[in-house]
């Protein structure tokens, strides 16, 4: 992070990300038990990749007093406000553990994978994966475009498309290894040869 970068804010509301931001809807899957984050926590959000929680804060939102939490993002100076009753509803959940990490590879080392020959439907596919949260879901979007690419090359869309994905997976992928994500990512590109 540069001090010359703009501090980027997104306000995680009822009806989304606010101001400027298009939200992702995740459906709702209640676990167990409610999760509950403290500051220092690492922690990943869908569609953006690992945060760590800075504080926690109060402010008054459509009159009422409502507790966010606030995430840094781990690249750059984006924050997200996200409020404490609503992380599960956006999907805001744990990183994965270095144990699953080897499954997490197997995903990106599997070559026999179907997908759509419609450009439109695969990219759509690969957005709904990406908006998912689901890790597992993410390396499938970086396996299948890094497959895509070395076969037929990529639209600038579907370019696009990886750069965010392989983003989001290698942002976890170093939470979860405790390393750096230039080694995160160096371990992905192995797998995915």
């Amino acid at each position: 992070m540069s001090g010359s970068e703009p501090d980027t804010r997104f306000l995680v509301s009822r009806s989304g990300l606010l101001p400027t931001a298009v939200s992702s809807t995740v459906p709702f899957q209640p676990s167990e038990a409610p999760l509950t984050f403290k500051p220092g926590d690492k922690v990943v959000y869908p569609h953006h990749g690992a945060a760590i929680v800075e504080k926690k804060e109060k402010r008054k939102a459509f009159g009422e007093n409502t507790e966010y939490l606030v995430l840094r993002m781990t690249d750059g100076d984006m924050t997200l406000s996200v409020p404490v009753d609503k992380v599960e509803e956006v999907g805001m959940r744990w990183p994965i553990s270095r144990e699953d990490v080897e499954d997490l590879f197997e995903v990106l080392q599997k070559r026999d994978i179907r997908e759509p020959a419609n450009w439109s439907r695969r990219f759509k596919n690969h957005q709904e994966k990406l908006k998912s949260g689901d890790v597992y879901q993410v390396a499938e979007v970086v396996r299948n475009l890094a497959l895509r690419d070395a076969d037929k090359g990529l639209s600038a869309g579907e370019k696009s498309l990886y750069t965010k994905a392989l983003k989001v997976l290698v942002s976890e992928l170093a939470f979860a290894l405790n390393t750096p994500e230039d080694k995160a990512e160096a371990k992905v590109q192995d797998a995915l040869t």
